[in-house]
């Protein structure tokens, strides 16, 4: 990957936290760490990797993106605003009555916006069924879906691989948040401790681990996908990534900033915009 385009993406980012906590301390609501886990995953794929026109957000040969994680909606309408899907202003009506920007995901009323969400568990198997579609068409759209780990807890899921492993899916391409927390505990603590990757691996998948926060080990990953195979990304990442009093903490899944923490934070994203401009 050039360094500038590395820059770009990774000022992007930058600026998607700043929204996000923008908006968070202007309406009270949002759930920051599991949206800062996932948001360089979405800013590659809006950005570099799906077959997207902002300006005709349902044309037939679009790429889809399904964020099953529903409750992380603010990072993702932080990075549908920085594409161009919806103005930035918006951002403000955020889990306001009669706003397009709801707490989780409401299909039908925002491009960009191709499944409703929320209801841990159901991402992957409605993705799973459009995929299928697109193949029994022989379209060549692709649909990428961001699954939680906590979420893997449902049962759910793991049919839908199984079906995806069965069909050979390879225009399916899930990705795993994998930050080892959910709302409350830690994964391992919730259901107990098991090897992923290897479970992924019996159900007939293409795993590819990566950094989910590195972009060219994100690039990395597409360039891996097999044709005529299951795959999947297995991405590392961190809960709150981006701002050190909220990485790898259990109460920032939705914690609210207080006037001072959000200064702080806005000065270490600051520091670091700095530090790529040297």
């Amino acid at each position: 990957m050039r360094k500038s385009k590395l820059i770009t993406l990774k000022k992007l980012a930058i600026q998607a936290r700043k929204d996000c906590m923008e908006t968070q301390i202007t309406v009270g609501s949002g759930h920051l760490g599991g949206s800062f886990s996932a948001l360089e995953m979405m800013i590659y794929l809006y950005f570099e990797e799906m077959n997207i026109d902002p300006k005709k957000p349902w044309k037939n040969d679009r790429d889809i993106f399904i964020l099953s994680k529903g409750h992380a909606s603010l990072g993702y309408y932080c990075v549908l605003a920085q594409r161009g899907y919806i103005p930035k202003e918006e951002l403000k009506t955020y889990r306001k009555v009669n706003s397009r920007l709801q707490g989780h995901t409401h299909a039908d009323v925002l491009p960009g916006v191709e499944c409703s969400t929320g209801s841990l568990g159901q991402g992957l198997s409605f993705a799973l069924g459009m995929a299928l579609g697109y193949k029994r068409k022989d379209m060549s759209n692709r649909v990428f879906v961001i699954v939680g780990d906590g979420e893997m807890q449902e049962g759910q899921n793991w049919e839908a691989l199984m079906m995806q492993g069965r069909l050979k899916l390879d225009n399916l391409i899930p990705i795993i948040d994998y930050n080892r927390l959910q709302l409350d505990d830690c994964i391992d603590e919730v259901l107990g401790a098991f090897k992923l990757k290897q479970k992924l691996e019996a159900f007939d998948q293409n795993v590819i681990e990566i950094d989910g926060h590195d972009f060219e080990d994100i690039k990395r990953a597409f360039d891996n996908i097999k044709v005529g195979r299951a795959n999947i990304i297995l991405a590392n990442t961190v809960k709150g990534k981006g701002i050190s009093f909220m990485e790898n903490s259990v109460p920032w899944h939705a914690q609210k900033l207080t006037q001072e923490e959000y200064k702080g934070a806005l000065e270490e994203l600051e520091k670091m915009e700095v530090t790529l401009n040297d």
